[in-house]
């Protein structure tokens, strides 16, 4: 059944974004609010007077960026906006994603939509036909400095509207004016600020933000589910969850963590059968969970209060206001908000997979684990998985320089006009690298703990980790000898990229937080 968003511009969410980004043709339908459209109109009136009266202003009459002291004339002014499109189209690069393409376009016409930018409201409404209709503009990845705007990308989008650049359209890459014609729709047209309207503002960042934070919701959740398999697997402790702890040091993230954790491990039969083993403390990547997967999590509380404002917001310039007939220039483009939480939020996502790594080295070490080594049961002619730990290594090492933040870099462009930039596309990059880097470094945990259970039946882990004990068995077969382990870490890894895991504890726990 299709589901019709009504769009004005301040009432999506960055749920809907995701849903609709991996949406397929007649999933979704999107229209622009009738109080919306009335807004554009009066607004694109304005952009019409000041033309008229030939006054210049930035933007509707005047060149761009450094050239903005250079007045155009009225009969050039369609003619600038296509120069303009042309000239920005500078992207290199492997193109975005399908799902990232879907989001940039949304994530850019709720923005025209609120009816502050004096755009053609039948260009924006083109933008939502290609979602509508599944056409995809091809936007090499790499060109944004992330002010003023993500120029370059968003310039691959508007030359798809006006039927000059590629697109991708049923499994297909083909000019855009063809794909106009299949559907029975014309180009854009573009007038004046038209164009500029189109490819000014924060909507590449912005996207890869929101896909990013959902994306990593799931994996924070995972990773405590995931850590409790493995404390069960090398025969920890549950003493250091102890609620009494966090109400001395109520970090919101550790909170949830050790309510989560002891949710979990709730019932498990090997908790209680080691109580008297002489163990004080475990080592601080299974003591300290609550602490470090808590502290992680703060990390995306404040990606989503970040992205949540800047999805409803207007991030165009000069910006239009109608019921003064004002246009005022102003750097709402500026991604630096985007660029810094993103920053922040890779670093948080690569401690879930730093701590990670170690709980795996312990299930290596068979002096720690009391485990076979390397989890086989004839070492020495079997590695078992001792590469599959370096692999997970390899990971969370690459994650380190990923996080060096780009929004610390700022190269000025355009003469010295455009100063100071945030690089926001690029911290977004590197987010969805990282993700990409914990989601494979969670299912190699997940392929060594579920083996590490097996060593201690018929001891029982809890009845929520017996379930996701049962999944992992349906994408991956205990291991008797060595094998080709590449292969189970992407099963698993597209398993951790679901929600079924979580799904599956739920079913014992209820709602996990």
């Amino acid at each position: 059944m299709t589901k019709i968003y009504h769009l004005n511009g301040t009432n999506i969410t960055i749920d809907d974004v995701a849903f609709i980004a991996h949406s397929k043709a007649g999933d979704v339908k999107l229209q622009i609010h009738p109080d919306a459209l009335d807004k554009m109109k009066k607004s694109r009136q304005v952009v019409l007077d000041i033309v008229k009266k030939g006054k210049p202003v930035y933007g509707i009459n005047t060149g761009f960026g450094a050239l903005a002291s250079k007045q155009i004339a009225n009969e050039d002014l369609g003619q600038l906006q296509y120069n303009l499109i042309r000239s920005h189209c500078t992207g290199v690069g492997k193109p975005f994603s399908r799902e990232i393409t879907r989001a940039i376009m949304l994530s850019r016409a709720n923005c025209l939509i609120q009816g502050f930018s004096g755009v053609t409201p039948e260009t924006v409404e083109l933008i939502l036909e290609f979602i509508n209709y599944d056409i995809n503009p091809v936007i090499p990845e790499k060109g944004s400095v992330g002010a003023s705007g993500d120029l370059a990308p968003l310039s691959h989008i508007a030359l798809a509207l006006i039927g000059e650049g590629d697109v991708a359209y049923h499994g297909k890459v083909l000019k855009s004016d063809f794909v106009l014609h299949q559907i029975g729709k014309a180009p854009a047209i573009l007038g004046p600020k038209d164009g500029l309207a189109l490819i000014n503002g924060t909507s590449v960042m912005l996207a890869l933000g929101c896909l990013a934070l959902v994306d990593a919701k799931k994996l924070v959740t995972q990773a405590d589910i995931i850590a409790c398999l493995t404390l069960d697997a090398v025969r920890g402790t549950a003493s250091a969850f102890d609620q009494r702890i966090s109400t001395l040091k109520p970090q919101p993230g550790q909170v949830d963590v050790s309510a989560n954790l002891l949710k979990i491990i709730s019932g498990s039969e090997i908790i209680h059968s080691h109580k008297d083993d002489g163990k004080v403390q475990d080592p601080y990547s299974l003591r300290c969970i609550p602490q470090v997967h808590g502290a992680c999590r703060q990390t995306l509380r404040h990606a989503e209060e970040v992205l949540s404002i800047e999805l409803n917001s207007v991030t165009d310039n000069p910006l239009v206001f109608f019921d003064t007939g004002d246009v005022v220039s102003g750097g709402n483009f500026h991604g630096e908000a985007l660029a810094l939480c993103m920053d922040y939020l890779a670093m948080g996502l690569s401690e879930i997979c730093n701590i990670a790594e170690r709980r795996v080295e312990k299930m290596m070490n068979p002096h720690f684990s009391d485990l076979p080594a390397f989890l086989t049961k004839n070492s020495g002619l079997n590695s078992g998985l001792m590469i599959a730990h370096v692999t997970m290594a390899a990971l969370a090492s690459e994650n380190k320089y990923l996080c060096h933040p780009a929004s610390v870099d700022s190269i000025p462009t355009s003469t010295d006009k455009e100063d100071h930039v945030s690089m926001g596309v690029t911290s977004g990059r590197k987010l969805h690298e990282v993700i990409s880097n914990v989601q494979h470094g969670l299912a190699i945990e997940l392929l060594c703990n579920t083996q590490g259970l097996g060593f201690l039946r018929p001891l029982k882990t809890s009845p929520g980790l017996e379930k996701v004990y049962t999944l992992v068995r349906k994408h991956v077969l205990p291991i008797e000898e060595d094998r080709i382990f590449h292969k189970d870490i992407e099963n698993l890894t597209r398993l951790v990229k679901t929600s079924e895991i979580i799904k599956e504890v739920e079913t014992i726990t209820g709602a996990l937080k």
